[in-house]
């Protein structure tokens, strides 16, 4: 049989396979029975030994297990189970550090493991109220080679977030949905299908409290939620081990289990403060004069750019480090940066994984530089792998050889050198899945190449040289018994075999490892190799690498783009879920998605409101794709004015924004929070999606419909101000109509208990924002009192030497601004603005001193109270109304 037929017909017969299982059978199977149960301190160890006669649903059952249950700390359990009698695939620890054990007694925990012996069962449980969290109560686990099935109950209609990476609500419906875990290049990001990341962690909320559950297993794996006979979670994963982290969260907030999970992979990179300015990028500028213009164009529009950045057009046939000589010649492209740098702007661009197979051009010396180190990724026969992406034939690096990070940095020192080459101040890596556009089986990807005309050709005709472009200023031996390229449990892998449109996964790594395990990987070690490269050519000063591929702890490293969606309302509204689940759940807060959409044609009102919608991404770029239309945001004037608008307020709270962000890298906080983090009694917030905190007090409502002017949205019990006129908003908890809503507005609220530093204007770019005043709002809560900070400091260094950081609170008519003003800020504190004042105070004291009437104006409508107060932000401050 032709060999596509046969991988057609043995995956549908695994398909086949896996979707007649009945659960019912599979729970029918012996499971395990615990034996020398041994406990010493926190940890508990026993042996599992198959209970009866084995299923072999997918293989198999594998007899002999060891279990290992860890109090790690007080509110993490770990759990491990792994094969008794040898070794199996675990992630490395090169890759995922595992977190330090403090080796609690469980009489201090906040959960407990309980389990039963015969047969084997476990569950955790709250130990203040002795709620179950995660039981496997009648579903018997399943181990075996490449089937391991971990089962458990969930109360009826939970509140799932987390799974990704995927185009599904924020909520997860527990209505029979599968969650597919195999990196791929899932252009369009359709809705139910596994895309290009892998965060194997789930949070569950519930009026009782809040826990998470993450699972370390980088092996393809389903995830399955039902409420067939109970709504239950199943995991369903194609190798490695059973390895558990179980979160106790909270019982009243629900960010908690979110920094316990940062505890586990990592605290989020902190980032340069410019990374918060308005980014810039398209697939097709068609050479250096065209990405000029649009600097120009940006520039005369009014509208702030601060990083300017090119898709791969820049590079000669599709070549990573390199450069067309005739359409972006390297002096015109370092003319182009070195005007960026000369007004406070920054440049990025794209580096790919995939280096061009070209072994008889000598003159491409990334390649050979590679080939001489032996980095490259290897087929099973030994060789180099080779695929097809966009330069034609192409081999992998290998991010698993003791090489591959002396190789990548060399050649980022090399050609992106400030004084020879390009001087990015930033990396974008995409196609790091790693994507492959070799169709099975891939058996002449040469012919490939001719076929798909790669790399192809430009059609535009090369610019004048020297044209104007300002116009202004060993495990491998455990697998030879495995099918790994066809797997008898066959995930749901939208593009169809494992090894399709990627590499294959009989490849093998430096270290032994085949790529079946290690898939998942890929785009998180491309990352972490970029940012030591790009800490090494600008040592001593924070990163910001944009990737496609991710991981489970990646945000320690690099920020993440949610890849090519479409200019769709659709898209528009499932950028807040899947930030959300990135910035909140997944513990990525520098993301975004490409605003106005990366594919299709966006129309002026759908990218008007894009535009005002991506001013609250933490990462927050237009980009579009070569055979779209261009959609910059100076083409429209509703677009312009939209884009003006909400970047004013962005910059306006760009402080505020930066402090979450320390605070993010501080302990884990999120930097956006869905309602029902704020409100986790509230059962109204627990499905929302549309709506989202910007930081810890920035309620943003868009408009989510075509061709509306109003939206509804959800109000909690509890006050808050327009954020524009400042005027105070009861909510009730209940919907509210907003009406009249601009095309180049969008609706934001300030949640009461508040004290915001904000700037008193916004700027062209991030560096003259920082010479602009302070103002403090201060917005009550129900109970008259707010509180807030301010984290300030160079804004690019990773060690600071000089932090001013600073606490507002205010109760009893009487603010205080205290703290450490050790980095020198320059500015002043122009004003105060007190919010719900309903009349003029008598009296206002700065600093113990009376202030004149003169610098006192009441708003009555809005019920606003402004204090000019204009002291240098040095020290501390009163402001006290009486």
């Amino acid at each position: 049989m032709h060999w596509t037929l046969l991988t057609l017909w043995l995956r549908l017969v695994s398909y086949i396979c896996a979707a007649n299982v009945d659960p019912a059978a599979l729970d029918a199977c012996p499971g395990y029975n615990a034996q020398n149960v041994k406990t010493e301190g926190g940890t508990l160890t026993a042996d599992l030994t198959l209970a009866g006669e084995a299923c072999n649903v997918f293989g198999e059952d594998l007899v002999a297990l060891s279990l290992r249950v860890d109090y790690e700390t007080k509110d993490r359990i770990h759990l491990k189970i792994v094969d008794a009698n040898s070794s199996r695939y675990e992630i490395p620890d090169s890759v995922f550090p595992r977190p330090s054990s403090q080796a609690v007694s469980p009489d201090s925990a906040s959960i407990q493991f309980n389990f039963t012996t015969s047969p084997f069962t476990f569950s955790i449980y709250r130990s203040s109220s002795q709620e179950v969290l995660f039981s496997t109560a009648s579903h018997p686990i399943i181990f075996e080679p490449q089937y391991l099935r971990v089962k458990t109950n969930l109360p009826d209609n939970a509140n799932i977030y987390g799974f990704g990476e995927h185009t599904n609500p924020f909520h997860l419906p527990t209505d029979n949905m599968t969650l597919t875990l195999w990196s791929r290049d899932s252009f369009g990001i359709p809705t139910g299908t596994n895309l290009y990341g892998n965060h194997p962690v789930y949070f569950e909320h519930r009026t009782t409290g809040t826990h998470g559950v993450f699972l370390l297993n980088s092996n393809g794996m389903d995830v399955k939620l039902s409420n067939t006979a109970g709504t239950s979670l199943e995991y369903n994963v194609i190798g490695g081990i059973m390895d558990f982290y179980f979160l106790a969260g909270s019982e009243s907030d629900p960010a908690e289990v979110a920094r316990q999970y940062a505890e586990v992979v990592g605290l989020p990179a902190e980032v340069a403060y410019w990374t918060f300015g308005l980014h810039q990028c398209r697939f097709g500028y068609k050479d250096f004069v065209d990405v000029a213009g649009v600097v120009s164009k940006y520039a005369a529009a009014g509208i702030p750019l601060e990083t300017m950045w090119t898709d791969i057009d820049y590079m000669d046939r599709r070549r990573i480090f390199t450069v067309d000589p005739q359409y972006f010649p390297m002096n015109r492209m370092r003319e182009i940066v070195d005007f960026l740098h000369s007004h406070d702007q920054r440049f990025i661009l794209m580096t790919d994984p995939a280096v061009a197979f070209i072994p008889d051009d000598p003159d491409y010396t990334p390649y050979h530089r590679g080939k001489d180190l032996n980095i490259y990724l290897k087929a099973v026969n030994g060789s180099d792998f080779v695929a097809l992406v966009w330069p034609g034939v192409t081999v992998y690096p290998d991010w698993f050889h003791p090489n591959v990070t002396e190789y990548w940095t060399n050649e980022f020192l090399d050609f992106y050198d400030p004084e020879t080459g390009l001087d990015i101040d930033g990396a974008w890596i995409d196609m790091n899945e790693p994507a492959n556009f070799c169709n099975l089986p891939c058996d002449d990807p040469f012919q490939q190449a001719k076929e798909q005309n790669l790399p192809p050709p430009r059609t535009n005709p090369a610019p004048d040289p020297n044209a104007p472009i300002f116009q202004n200023d060993s495990l491998s031996q455990l697998r030879k018994r495995d099918d790994i390229l066809n797997p008898p449990y066959a995930i749901n892998n939208a593009a169809g075999a494992l090894s399709s449109k990627t590499s294959m996964t009989n490849t093998v790594h430096a270290n032994g490892l085949q790529e079946y395990d290690a898939h998942n990987l890929y785009g998180s070690m491309m990352s972490i190799a970029t940012r030591a490269a790009m800490l090494a050519r600008r040592p001593g000063k924070r990163t910001l690498v944009i990737t496609r591929s991710t991981f489970a702890g990646i945000g320690a490293h690099v920020g993440k783009w949610l890849g090519d969606n479409v200019s769709l309302w659709e898209h528009y509204r499932f950028s807040i879920a899947g930030m959300l689940n990135f910035a909140t759940i997944f513990q990525v807060p520098m993301v975004g998605s490409d605003i106005c959409g990366f594919s299709g044609e966006t129309t002026e009102t759908l990218c008007a409101r894009w535009a005002t919608l991506g001013a609250f991404y933490p990462f927050m770029r237009n980009h579009n794709q070569d055979t779209s239309p261009s959609q910059e945001y100076y083409i429209w004037p509703l677009v312009t004015q939209a884009a003006k608008n909400a970047i004013d307020i962005r910059y306006r709270l760009m402080d505020y924004f930066y402090t979450a962000f320390h605070q993010a890298h501080t302990d884990g906080t999120p930097v956006l929070h869905p309602l029902w983090f704020k409100y986790p009694k509230d059962a109204n917030t627990f499905p929302l999606d549309l709506q989202f905190f910007f930081g810890d007090s920035i309620l943003v409502s868009p408009v989510t419909e075509e061709g509306s002017t109003s939206v509804d949205i959800y109000l909690p019990d509890d006050i808050f101000y327009n954020f524009t006129s400042l005027a105070p908003i009861e909510g009730t908890g209940s919907t509210v109509s907003l009406t009249n809503v601009d095309f180049t507005t969008i609706p934001v609220h300030i949640k009461g208990g508040v004290v915001l530093p904000l700037r008193v204007e916004s700027a062209m770019t991030t560096t003259e924002l920082r010479t602009k005043d302070f103002e403090f709002v201060v917005a009550t809560g129900q109970d008259g009192t707010a509180s807030g900070s301010l984290y300030i400091d160079d804004g690019e260094s990773i060690e600071q030497s000089q932090m001013t950081t600073v606490d507002m609170s205010f109760k009893e008519g009487k603010l205080d601004v205290k703290g450490t003003f050790d980095f020198p800020t320059g500015v002043n504190v122009a004003r105060v603005r007190f919010l719900n004042v309903e009349k003029a105070p008598k009296k206002v004291k700065v600093n113990g001193k009376n202030l004149g009437h003169s610098r006192i104006e009441h708003d009555a409508t809005n019920k606003v109270l402004d204090v000019i107060v204009d002291v240098a932000f040095d020290k501390d401050l009163s402001v006290e109304l009486s």
